[in-house]
């Protein structure tokens, strides 16, 4: 994830999406953005708040 994440307002929140789409069949979480099959699905229709609860699991399951 980038710094751009960070920075956007309350409202704007951008996709982790990296274009590297591959599901992990043991990790179930893409291998480019750490999201389940199920948080890529909805994201679009996640309300800001719950995109920044995605973009923190990602950050957890990056570490």
């Amino acid at each position: 994830m980038s710094d751009t994440n960070a920075r956007l307002s309350a409202q704007d929140v951008e996709s982790p999406c990296n274009d590297i789409c591959i599901m992990d069949e043991y990790t179930g979480y893409c291998r480019g953005c750490l999201r389940t099959i199920d948080e890529i699905a909805r994201w679009a229709s996640y309300s800001p708040e719950q995109k920044r609860e995605v973009l923190l699991k990602i950050k957890e399951r990056a570490e």
